[in-house]
């Protein structure tokens, strides 16, 4: 998948080496993936920016895919979003890219969120895929939302009592959790990009550490959010939601981001929670506009 691109491992600080895959030529976009998958999510979206015009970078987050799964501790600070975040900038530096566009669905949005606070003169741009902000959901939660995203709080119990029930059939876990989250039909998932998914979650490692990721969400990102409750992201935002899924049914999207940023844009569009895989021409084109558009 995604022919004619590089494939590169870029060790970032801490010794934590991330799988990257690059293709194209012109202004940089960073495209990060989100929960339970991998890069490959990107694979209708990112030839449509390379023949745009722009220079695509599709890394698999620390703890997903191809990417180093490094020990966590106590207080979860090794999947923190910053640790995330500054993961990728570290990358974009190594590929030669001081500045960029950047994109994030689901986890990858929370990672792109905290760059964009914590590296702002990093990023020309920036698109959240399908989240509102993790303290607003955190703190509007309801039943109807701690139903559909029961995961949230299942994820985040102590080791390992969700790395233990996952592993017994983590293939059978991850093929509910897509089936359950998308409204357009399993056909849109490419059986090559679906058995790459099961093959990487499948790593007991990969699952210890996607808890991780929401165990620090939960805590230590969290308390960033606090100590950062007055700040505001200064790229251009653009929020791109589904529709048919549970964030555009819950929240008013485009206000919670409002909230979080000055200068926030955006529309849903008809689908469920994977944007880059339910509609990838109308994902694409909005990231097209919107990085064509930004400074």
């Amino acid at each position: 998948m995604l022919a004619g691109f590089e494939t590169r491992r870029i060790t970032v600080p801490g010794d934590v080496g991330i799988h990257v895959r690059v293709g194209g030529d012109g202004p940089p976009v960073l495209l990060l993936h989100g929960y339970p998958q991998t890069h490959v999510c990107w694979h209708l979206v990112a030839p449509q920016l390379v023949e745009a015009g722009f220079t695509v970078v599709c890394p698999d987050l620390r703890g997903y895919g191809d990417s180093d799964k490094p020990e966590s501790g106590p207080d979860h600070a090794p999947y923190s979003k910053r640790a995330m975040a500054a993961d990728q900038v570290a990358v974009m530096r190594a590929l030669g890219f001081d500045r960029f566009h950047l994109a994030g669905h689901d986890r990858g949005g929370r990672v792109a969120h905290r760059l964009a606070l914590d590296h702002p003169q990093a990023v020309r741009s920036v698109a959240v895929l399908d989240i509102a902000p993790t303290q607003t959901m955190y703190a509007r939660t309801d039943r109807r939302f701690a139903t559909g995203y029961y995961h949230w709080f299942f994820l985040i119990q102590p080791a390992p009592l969700p790395e233990r029930l996952i592993g017994a059939d983590p293939e059978f876990y991850l093929r509910q959790k897509i089936a359950a989250w998308n409204r357009t039909g399993m056909e849109v998932f490419a059986p090559e990009a679906l058995a790459e998914y099961i093959r990487c979650f499948c790593d007991p490692d990969a699952i210890a550490a996607s808890c991780e990721d929401y165990r620090a969400a939960a805590t230590i990102d969290l308390d960033h959010d606090a100590a950062d409750a007055e700040a505001r992201i200064s790229a251009p935002l653009l929020a791109l939601w589904g529709e048919r899924g549970l964030v555009g049914q819950l929240y008013d999207v485009l206000e919670t981001w409002r909230e979080k940023a000055v200068d926030v844009r955006g529309t849903g569009l008809p689908c469920g929670h994977f944007l880059p895989e339910e509609v990838p021409d109308a994902t694409a084109a909005a990231l097209i506009a919107h990085a064509s558009t930004s400074a």
